[in-house]
């Protein structure tokens, strides 16, 4: 059995208080836990696969093409691949979330 916490993940993304943590990378799927402090952004990017957002604490934006939603913790958004694609923590507390990517990405 594997387990890891975000803390043990390795860093895929750090940068201006925004930070991404892989959970797991497989074949079928990787999994990212990020983190966005208040007031804080993911700029819109393309990703050649598909991709959801589950939010396990605070409040973001997800930016979806033309569509943009606010999701509350304990909800899951899909992302089509190659549209672009972005998140916002607009509240006061950090925002923390697990990007599911399937099938990984070609490195």
């Amino acid at each position: 059995m594997n387990h890891l916490t975000p803390s043990q993940g390795k860093t895929v993304y750090e940068k201006d208080s925004v930070c991404g943590k892989m959970l797991m990378s497989k074949p079928e799927t990787d999994v990212v836990h990020m983190e966005l402090d208040p007031g804080k952004s993911l700029p819109v990017h393309t990703t050649p696969v598909e991709v959801f957002f589950y939010v396990l604490q605070g409040t973001v934006q997800i930016e979806i093409g033309e569509e943009e939603i606010t999701a509350d913790a304990d909800t899951l958004v899909e992302s089509p691949k190659d549209i672009p694609h972005g998140l916002h923590n607009p509240g006061i507390e950090p925002c923390r979330l697990l990007v599911v990517k399937t099938p990984r990405p070609e490195k």
